[in-house]
């Protein structure tokens, strides 16, 4: 597989990744994290000009009409910079719009969403549901000429800040129902919103969101009624493609660090980095994140290229394990490096630790994907579903 990237997208990364490295340094975000918002407007805008919020849209909604690996090397920036802005959180959101929307939904929401003056957010998680997708409780009940929404989506990121969200709902069916579930756009500050926010372990703001009686117009559905499933499974894939390339920016930045830091703290009168012990250490270190990095590579060419749901699914299980566990390993190793230093709130290292905790996590863990990885049948789907 060739693994260089084009003109274009060297650009971008080099771009990206020079504003991050200039504009949002470890004092920078800290500041950002403490304040009310727990995001930059500056911050957001510039992504915006860069280019990296239109990125995986399509040329019609104003965007590049590119695909993961388009964007990988930009998040792979985001991750080492530990970001805070809610960039996946929004792609994700308007990725449903772009690939289920209507014309009009297309082009009167993207365009903004590109831009960086409209900020999106995806309202799916319950409570019972775990990592399914298809777990989903909340309805929508015809009124009128439009829906009434209820329900409560828990730990959804970017509603913080948030213009719009696109909440999942049941129209049919039963909680576990494959078939039943359908989109809905929603305003955040909509009658009947409830939003109750708070900042996760590693510094990103997310929020429990109630929906009580919630009325929207019949043309706030996105795409087919109780049909919302695959294309919501086809987004998480796209979006935990995205966050492989994060994680492996993270990693990266953890392991460069950690080697600085063997190179100067001395312990017997000699760097610690000399100890046989801990540069074999070092050497597990830096396979791993090449082995992460060679699977971020495949996993995004494959999300992009992929002929049907089956093996989309299994190659983004297949990367998700071997990140989360890279995650694990990579996290956990540069804090046991430093020492206890390692985990106070002053050096960078920590927060990367907690990142990269979350990001195991995030669109389901080790665990979920080695068993979706295993049972998935010739629909897409995992057995029994």
């Amino acid at each position: 597989m060739d693994f260089e990237l084009s003109e274009e997208q060297r650009q971008l990364a080099d771009s990206v990744g020079r504003y991050l490295a200039d504009h949002y340094d470890f004092e920078s975000r800290k500041k950002i994290i403490h304040s009310d918002s727990g995001s930059s407007d500056a911050v957001w805008k510039q992504l915006a000009e860069l280019g990296v919020l239109s990125i995986p849209f399509s040329e019609a909604a104003g965007g590049f009409g590119g695909g993961a690996i388009d964007m990988m090397s930009a998040m792979q920036s985001v991750g080492q910079a530990l970001v805070v802005e809610p960039v996946l959180a929004s792609v994700l959101a308007g990725r449903l719009i772009d690939r289920a929307g209507s014309a009009s939904q297309r082009s009167e929401i993207l365009p903004q969403v590109v831009d960086g003056s409209l900020r999106l957010a995806f309202a799916h998680t319950e409570d019972g549901g775990r990592y399914r997708l298809d777990h989903v409780s909340a309805t929508a009940a015809k009124a009128g000429d439009g829906w009434v929404l209820n329900g409560l989506k828990r730990v959804v990121l970017g509603a913080p800040q948030a213009d719009l969200m696109v909440v999942s709902a049941r129209t049919s069916g039963s909680p576990d129902d494959a078939h039943g579930i359908s989109l809905f756009i929603v305003a955040a500050n909509a009658k009947g919103v409830t939003t109750t926010p708070y900042r996760n372990i590693d510094n990103q703001r997310a929020a429990d969101v109630k929906l009580d009686g919630v009325q929207v117009r019949a043309d706030a559905r996105v795409g087919a009624e109780g049909g919302a499933l695959a294309v919501i499974e086809e987004a998480v894939d796209f979006a935990t493609a995205l966050q492989c390339a994060e994680a492996v920016g993270a990693m990266q930045f953890a392991n460069d660090t950690t080697l600085e830091y063997l190179k100067t703290r001395k312990q017997f009168g000699a760097p610690i980095g000399t100890f046989q012990v801990l540069q074999h250490r070092m050497v597990e270190m830096f396979v791993t994140v090449e082995q992460a990095r060679s699977m971020t590579y495949l996993v995004c060419s494959r999300v992009d290229s992929a002929t049907d749901a089956t093996e989309r699914a299994r190659i983004v299980s297949a990367a998700k394990i071997k990140i989360a566990d890279a995650c694990r390993q990579i996290s956990q190793e540069s804090v046991q490096l430093h020492g206890g230093m390692g985990m106070t709130e002053e050096m960078k290292v920590s927060h990367t630790f907690r990142r990269l905790t979350m990001i195991a996590q995030q669109f389901g863990d080790a665990d979920h994907h080695l068993d979706r990885f295993a049972t998935l049948d010739d629909t897409g789907r995992a057995a029994g579903a």
